[in-house]
């Protein structure tokens, strides 16, 4: 009794005791009878839970208001009546509709808005002047725009009407930049700017400010010029008192451009062309015009500004740098395919991943869907008792890359153009970075080579290694031997050069493009047979070299030193690069993944090889460092491999890591990639290695931003001063005098001393740029050539 009495005193407690009292009451209750309490509230939740449940089975809820209820048409009643199954049947609510996210795209009706080609054309040209220069240069302009109209007209089926001249102070904005200016001819216009830019109050501000307006006017389509066929925008310039862009060098006519792009849907017709009034205005401006003009003609057969690609009117806007995924950063905007019931395939890992995707087929040759691929099964006989004699069958030669192939979906994907059925081009992505005035690639550099003049291309897709490192996804093919058609080299020349121009003219609509880089980009200088593959590998590889040299392309061979006999057979190349990836067999086993049994015989052999062409063409190692694979105390190896092949040059380069499924199936994160002062750690150790073995190599020059340095023989370094840049007229002279088994030196086509800026310690980033983030916004450039001190870690 007691001990009840002394439970029930907390509840006493509770009615008539003191605060304190009934506060320890309550918390002493709990702790005695937590247990029963929460096992008893959870019972009774679960029984409320049942009982609601079986409530809502048995009949709907009556709170809620009746247009609530959902509302089923006669048909589907009718349906449920008499036994039909109407799950599918999509029943309708009066109640509110449900706000999704995102643009609905309307359903295609075939009958699109096309382009009339019946109206006239009419360029449309607008100047601004306050020193009168650039109302003459418009006036010339103008009668020259009239003549080139006139054979346009002849030229082609469309009519081109007399351009006009309109100064923008006479003239009534809301007329034009509201709305496409009004013609009695009913024409398709163009329009072009010539704008010089100002530091004071002027009529530029005006229509500025005025475009800017009309892009924030609600009342307004935010495209309100998009029915233009195009326009582009030229700038005049004092590089005296604005030295470059970021300092205000053009910046009106940059403005103009800019919200010209927005108020016409992108339809940036050429890339702005800006000259400076006191040197190169009248260079600039010739190539500027002469770029219309091929633009006008274009779009008077066609109808558009390009073939619906971006770049060619139908580029993003934006101010951001592209992400490079990749070394080169291709931007793709297809839509992936779609497979069967409305799957998307999965991506093509490697050429192994082909047998586990072949799909048996049916009598007509189509894919039967269900049915797995029969295992491969070898019914070949190796005994003596088989003597029954067979039929020799001729073998059949396939193509590397069918159209129809897994592969080729992959590369193309990826942003390759194949040609034929085993050559590709791709352009880079430090091409469409110099063609905005934001860096160029090493070899301009190093070598002097103009990125923007440069095709990445190869004869030859398929490769021999395996590299864990190969940002190409692994979906090229693989072999040791060529086993497939061999397309003539006439055909993969003219291929390679016509895919690359189109991509070059995929660029023409991109904000920042140069006028003056992308008239010189359309003009190839340089190829770099480095893309994929093994570029050796191809039969006619000297044929495809003479035709690069025929042209005056310098040519820039990358090879694998997986085939000695055909490195042996090779004749004359601008520059000669052979990989070295590690530093002896075992590493090199781990890193390039060789197909060849004998690789490391084969490479060795490519050394020797290399040794015997030095004084015969410009040789390089190519070294790429991977951390935790041939970084580490491998410094000692490299020298061995240097004193071997004497090359004329060694590349040390980080390595750049895409971070796609196959290079972390093999091992490789960002963890493998180097720091750029761990790779300044690394040439300097091998340079003393080399030192002491008494060969003599120094460090020369470097490109930070890609993190690579270049160590060059003395051969090279003439009165002091290194001279790895080429004469690249002076190599073709070589080559039309004395052919291409021709008796010269690489010393006899050395070009200018290296530039102060691309010498080592000096960055290497080309002064005529600015580097940006990705906002567009400039940044400076630092280089970290020491280890930061272990706190900061």
């Amino acid at each position: 009794m007691s001990a009840i009495c002394e439970k029930i005193d907390p509840l006493q407690g509770i009615f008539g005791g003191r605060p304190r009292a009934r506060l320890d009451g309550i918390i002493e209750l709990w702790h005695d009878h937590r247990t029963p309490i929460i096992f008893c509230a959870l019972i009774v939740l679960v029984v409320i839970r049942i009982f609601i449940h079986r409530i809502e089975e048995t009949e709907p809820l009556k709170a809620l208001p009746k247009q609530f209820e959902q509302k089923i048409d006669p048909l589907t009643a009718a349906k449920k009546s008499s036994g039909v199954n109407s799950e599918n049947t999509i029943a309708k609510s009066n109640g509110p509709r449900r706000i999704k996210g995102g643009i609905t795209k309307k359903p295609s009706t075939g009958k699109e808005e096309q382009f009339d080609k019946s109206r006239p054309i009419k360029v449309a040209v607008f100047f601004s002047s306050v020193t009168t220069k650039t109302e003459r240069i418009a006036q010339q302009y103008l009668n020259a725009l009239g003549k080139v109209a006139d054979r346009l007209s002849c030229e082609t089926p469309r009519e081109f009407l007399k351009p006009e001249l309109y100064d923008l102070t006479e003239i009534d904005f809301e007329d034009f930049f509201v709305s496409p200016a009004k013609t009695a001819e009913n024409a398709h216009l163009f329009y072009l700017f010539l704008i010089p830019s100002y530091n004071i109050d002027t009529i530029n501000d005006t229509l500025l400010q005025h475009l800017e307006e009309t892009h924030h006017d609600f009342r307004i389509d935010t495209a309100p010029l998009a029915s233009l066929l195009g326009y582009s925008v030229f700038g005049f310039g004092d590089k005296e008192g604005w030295p470059d862009e970021t300092e205000g060098y053009c910046f009106q006519a940059k403005e103009m451009d800019r919200w010209m792009s927005k108020l016409t849907g992108r339809k940036r017709a050429y890339p702005i062309g800006m000259g400076d009034m006191k040197s190169d205005h009248v260079e600039r401006f010739e190539e500027w015009a002469l770029g219309i003009q091929e633009v006008i003609a274009y779009v008077a057969s066609s109808g558009s500004l390009g073939d619906g690609v971006p770049g060619s009117g139908d580029a993003v806007e934006s101010d951001a740098e592209d992400v490079a995924e990749e070394d080169d950063g291709e931007v793709l905007f297809e839509d992936d395919a779609s497979g069967d019931n409305g799957e998307s395939p999965r991506p093509l890992d490697d050429v192994e991943d082909l047998g586990r995707m072949i799909r048996t087929s049916d009598g007509n040759g189509t894919p039967a869907k269900g049915k797995k691929a029969p295992l491969a099964v070898d019914f070949t006989s190796y005994g003596s008792s088989s003597t029954k004699k067979r039929t020799p069958t001729a073998p059949v030669i396939k193509e590397m890359v069918a159209k129809n192939s897994p592969t080729y979906a992959a590369l193309t994907k990826q942003g390759y153009a194949i040609v034929g059925s085993h050559s590709g081009v791709k352009i880079c992505r430090w091409t469409k970075s110099a063609l905005r005035g934001r860096g160029s690639c090493y070899k301009y550099s190093l070598y002097g080579i103009n990125s923007h003049q440069c095709m990445e291309t190869t004869p030859s897709l398929s490769c021999s290694n395996k590299c864990v490192f190969c940002w190409r996804h692994g979906t090229n093919p693989v072999g040791t031997t060529w086993r497939w058609v061999v397309d003539p080299p006439e055909m993969i020349f003219e291929g390679v050069k016509e895919n690359h121009y189109k991509k070059i003219k995929m660029m023409r609509g991109v904000p920042g493009v140069r006028a003056e880089r992308y008239a010189e980009a359309l003009k190839i200088r340089h190829c770099a047979l480095s893309l994929v593959g093994e570029p050796i590998f191809y039969p006619h590889i000297n044929e495809f070299l003479a035709m690069l040299h025929a042209e005056r392309i310098s040519s820039f061979l990358v090879c694998n030193a997986q085939h000695p006999d055909q490195l042996a057979a090779l004749k004359a190349v601008t520059q000669l690069y052979v990989s070295i990836d590690a530093s002896n067999k075992d590493s090199l086993r781990k890193i390039d993944r060789p197909l060849h049994r004998d690789f490391w015989e084969r490479f060795q052999r490519c050394l020797d090889i290399l040794r015997e062409k030095r004084f015969r063409h410009r040789t390089v190692f190519r070294l790429t460092l991977v951390k935790g694979f041939n970084v580490e105390d491998e410094a000692e190896g490299y020298a061995q491999l240097v004193e071997r092949g004497l090359p004329c040059f060694v590349e040390v380069k980080g390595v750049t890591y895409c971070g796609t499924s196959t290079s972390s199936n093999a091992g490789l994160s960002m963890s493998n990639v180097p720091f750029y002062w761990e790779v300044c750690d690394f040439v300097k150790a091998l340079e003393q290695r080399l030192k002491a073995r008494g060969l003599k190599y120094g460090i020369a020059a470097e490109h930070a931003h890609s993190c690579c340095i270049l160590l060059a023989s003395e051969r090279f370094l003439v009165d002091g001063k290194w001279h790895t840049h080429i004469d690249y007229k002076r190599f073709f002279e070589l080559l039309e005098e004395r052919g291409p088994d021709g008796d010269w030196t690489p010393e006899d086509y050395m070009g200018e001393p290296t530039p102060e800026w691309a010498l080592w310690g000096n960055g290497g980033f080309d002064p005529r740029d600015d580097r940006v983030d990705r906002k567009g916004r400039k940044i400076e450039n630092v280089v970290v050539r020491e280890a930061p001190p272990p706190e900061s870690w």
